[in-house]
């Protein structure tokens, strides 16, 4: 039997031995290793006034396509707490996690038994990893966070119990707005380009309809794509859903010539600043775009879209073209008004594209010489998407290159945002080397707009078309 000094209960001793160990504790800060931006923003409040956890995707970044680095895996390694979706999410991630030490405290959240995990709807043996759309989900998760910071680190447990009800109150009230003012929607059917918003469709009464892949790793299949676009050309559908950072290398030919309202989603967060407000913010943009997209209501959307222009707001009901301010590549001012009066080829990209861009310029050159080369009846643009890098000097001796009658536009970072909406372009910066950010590359929409001299939308021709070939084309709608 353990004996004490005389005088010195047990429970004294377990007082003394308790502070011992609340004092250690309170000399090392917990090392918290979270994968995802809506998970991390989430603890990212419970750990309010100690270390804030560690983000592995980070911003502009997605899990697909994403790979740990050696300094990441370095800092996996030396964590106190993994957290994670899982491998049907991270699966770069998943034999970092297996490496790890049996000991060694990692969650893996579509493993909890408290959150509402479901199935996959692709494969009966994978699970549907997005299950934070689902706010209740939410509040279920930040006490299964809460305890897990309170059991490693007991000495702070004060803390992380008033962080997590501040928490709390702030995602109660916005499941409750959810809740009422989303299930009252009498909107449209919904088709998602991706099968992001099983969870939602649950949670909140949308009305999906169809999915066209159930993730980026999966490409969609010709008979899939030509199905779903005869169903939006026949007014199936009143909203197309896609997902920022996500490749959509089907999405021109399944839009091309429909009027279908389409909202861009950003389930990860990936262009939102990661912290204690990113799950609001997240789910605050995902609602209001969907609420506004079902409701075809034009102005709705624009609103939820929340332009930085000062011009009128752009109906967005499937039309391409709108209003805009930009500047040619002498310096000149250029709007929409100034280039009616002859049709124009119109071409998104920018100069830093090594390969995609100037292929399509000399294929639209080409074919514009055999066709006008005077280029009385065809004014070809070049307007890029990268404005931070294509200065008018840039832009000019770019442009240089492939004919005196290309015209080069660029506009303001905002006004940049605006005209790809408007012409529904889709643009995803890409960082090869997070070491040089400043090298990234851009990939967007491939196709050349053929636009009428009125300024209406004609038709638009997409890449890989030859010269040959358009020259045809263009021959056909300029009879």
């Amino acid at each position: 039997m353990r004996k004490f000094f005389p005088g010195f209960s047990l429970l004294a001793a377990m007082v003394l031995m308790l502070a011992a160990k609340a004092s250690l504790a309170e000399d090392h800060d917990l090392r918290v290793v979270v994968s995802i931006k809506p998970v991390h923003s989430l603890m990212a409040s419970l750990m309010k006034g100690v270390r804030p956890p560690e983000l592995l995707v980070g911003k502009g970044e997605i899990p697909y396509g994403w790979k740990p680095t050696a300094e990441q895996e370095a800092h996996i390694k030396d964590a106190d707490i993994v957290i994670w979706a899982g491998p049907e999410l991270e699966k770069s991630l998943a034999p970092v996690i297996e490496a790890l030490p049996k000991d060694k405290p990692v969650l893996t959240l579509l493993d909890s038994l408290d959150l509402k995990i479901l199935p996959s709807r692709w494969n009966d043996t994978d699970r549907d990893p997005y299950f934070w759309l689902d706010s209740r989900n939410a509040l279920i998760l930040i006490d299964v966070l809460t305890k897990l910071l309170m059991d490693r680190d007991y000495a702070r447990a004060h803390l992380y119990k008033r962080n997590r009800d501040a928490l709390f109150e702030k995602l109660a009230e916005l499941d409750r707005r959810l809740e009422y003012g989303y299930r009252g929607l009498k909107g449209g059917v919904v088709l998602a380009y991706y099968d992001t918003q099983q969870y939602f469709e649950q949670a909140y009464a949308l009305k999906l309809g169809g999915v066209l892949s159930p993730s980026p790793d999966v490409p969609v299949s010709a008979e899939k794509l030509l199905k779903e676009r005869q169903k939006l050309q026949n007014g199936w559908y009143a909203c197309l859903l896609t997902e920022a950072g996500m490749k959509m290398p089907a999405l021109d030919l399944l839009v091309s010539g429909v009027d279908i309202n389409h909202v861009e989603l950003d389930s990860f967060g990936s262009t939102m600043e990661p912290g204690e407000g990113l799950y609001l913010d997240v789910m605050e943009h995902n609602t209001s775009l969907i609420k506004a997209c079902v409701s075809k209501t034009a102005a709705d959307l624009e609103a939820a879209r929340k332009p930085e222009v000062t011009l009128a707001p752009v109906p967005n009901s499937g039309r391409i073209g709108g209003r805009f301010l930009l500047t040619d590549h002498k310096g000149n001012m250029v709007t929409e008004e100034d280039m009616k009066g002859k049709y124009q080829l119109i071409y998104f990209g920018y100069t830093y594209c090594p390969d995609v861009c100037p292929t399509s310029l000399s294929v639209m050159m080409t074919a514009l010489k055999k066709f006008d080369p005077k280029a009385k009846r065809v004014q070809p643009y070049f307007i890029t998407v990268d404005p931070q890098r294509d200065t008018q000097k840039v832009m000019a001796d770019y442009v240089n290159y492939f004919g005196k009658t290309l015209i080069g536009l660029r506009g303001t970072e905002a006004m940049t945002q605006r005209i790809i909406k408007e012409f529904g372009v889709v643009v995803e910066k890409v960082v090869d080397d997070p070491a040089h950010p400043e090298k990234y590359l851009i990939d967007h929409t491939a196709s050349l707009y053929l636009m009428a001299p009125d300024g209406r939308f004609i038709t638009k021709f997409a890449h890989g078309i030859t010269p040959g070939q358009l020259v045809k084309k263009l021959e056909e709608y300029m009879k």
